[in-house]
């Protein structure tokens, strides 16, 4: 009986071990392909492997550092869960395995913000399309919500835990962060895979529930949007509002005034928003009337848990062109009083704005508006100008293609510099 027993916690012993080693060799193996199949997107760091015998196996401190972003995505812990051992065995055996129910989760991501967060060879193209939930943020309209904003705005590192089910009935995910919102989605009668270049083979053609909180960030951002462009918060939103209808049509669609009092109480409340969307759709299920007076189609909507009726699109014929009205130029933010009493603005090649840092300068924006404050940074696809703000200042990033007009304040027979009294001739 002795030797029976020591002979089989032998065995056990060598099963534990040989498990452990399965384990590891096997995601080591996978995530040396995973990055073989994206070494010109980004560099993988496994971090340490941790398995156990519940079938779940667990990456501990690994990262992501896509090419195209300036910051990595952290993940203190990642942890997919088979359900057993076996099915654990087979699903990194062969990827296109998976077990009928899984769970995977992350804990401790964090990717840090700054700036610029894509790198300049991305940009080198120049300014992309406005994207048409983006809304404007800063002295040039066409100047979108970026990372950089974020960072002013306080929020300088995205923390968040992120959660993905496959059960027999839908795949879920759930993405909560810290400061910034959540979301929820729920997928009826769709599996994942992981080995497929189409990860949601089928996937278009099922409904799919989402839920979208903000956690208090639309306030912040509509805010310090509003202030940033110059305006009240009521006139900032008007001015995003019109911009969405601008972009909305030039699809080909009209936006129901309920959809648009909605998106501009969101954009300035923020809230929760429950939809129903429809990825084979070209709206993604958001109905298209034809004719409102016999149509009675709406998207499935809900507002902080009361349904919101009336939400729909129409078709959009643009009107016969007209000529194009001239834009007014907004008045420029005070200076803090530093006017000289005797000067005027000298236009400038925009080419040798770096040689003008530290100086006063006006520069005039396609869009019509006009930015006064002093240079801090000029280079072929950027200026920046800084405005004093409570007592300190805020650098405005303009694309170099939209200025129009770049001016310098000439005070006497020189230049105003950044020491008193001091001219450059």
């Amino acid at each position: 009986m002795k030797k029976l027993l020591t002979t089989l916690l032998v065995l056990a012993l060598a099963g534990f071990v040989g498990f452990k080693a399965a384990v590891w060799w096997l995601v080591d193996r996978n995530v040396n392909q995973a990055q073989q199949t994206i070494a010109d997107r980004g560099v993988i760091e496994r971090g340490a492997i941790r398995s156990s015998l519940g079938g779940l196996v667990t990456l501990q401190q690994a990262s992501y550092q896509d090419f195209r972003l300036t910051q990595p995505l952290q993940m203190g812990q990642l942890t997919f869960d088979a359900g057993s051992p076996l099915a654990l065995l087979s699903f990194l055996a062969d990827p296109s395995v998976l077990p009928g129910q899984w769970q995977l989760t992350a804990t401790g991501l964090r990717l840090g913000l700054d700036a610029n967060m894509f790198r300049s060879w991305v940009t080198a193209g120049g300014p992309e399309e406005s994207a048409l939930f983006a809304p404007a943020c800063g002295p040039d309209s066409r100047q979108r919500l970026g990372s950089g904003d974020l960072v002013r705005v306080g929020i300088t590192e995205l923390r968040a835990e992120a959660l993905l089910r496959q059960t027999a009935d839908e795949l879920y995910l759930e993405l909560n962060s810290e400061g910034t919102g959540s979301l929820e989605i729920h997928w009826p009668g769709v599996r994942f895979r992981f080995d497929d270049a189409d990860p949601l083979p089928g996937a278009t053609a099922a409904a799919l529930t989402v839920t979208v909180r903000d956690g208090g960030l639309m306030r912040r951002v509509s805010a310090y949007c509003a202030r940033e462009s110059g305006m009240a918060e009521n006139d900032w939103s008007n001015q995003v509002l019109a911009s969405f209808q601008r972009q909305l049509q030039q699809t080909g669609y009209q936006a129901s005034d309920q959809l648009l009092a909605l998106y501009r109480r969101w954009l300035v409340e923020g809230g929760e928003l429950t939809v129903v969307l429809s990825p084979q759709s070209s709206t993604y299920g958001v109905p298209v009337r034809d004719d409102e007076a016999t149509s009675t189609a709406e998207l499935a909507l809900s507002y902080n848990g009361a349904q919101v009726p009336g939400v729909y699109l129409t078709h959009y014929t643009p009107p016969p062109q007209s000529p194009p009205q001239a834009s007014s130029e907004l008045a420029t933010p005070e200076d803090g009083g530093q006017r000289a009493a005797e000067g005027s603005w000298r236009t400038q090649p925009v080419a040798a704005a770096s040689q003008w840092l530290g100086h006063r300068v006006r520069v005039g924006l396609s869009s019509g508006r006009t930015v006064e404050g002093r240079l801090v940074r000029a280079d072929e696809r950027q200026l920046e100008v800084a405005r004093p703000v409570d007592g300190g200042e805020v650098a405005y990033p303009m694309a170099t293609a939209a200025v129009t007009r770049f001016e310098i304040w000439r005070r006497g027979s020189g230049v105003e510099s950044n020491e008193p009294g001091r001219r450059i001739r």
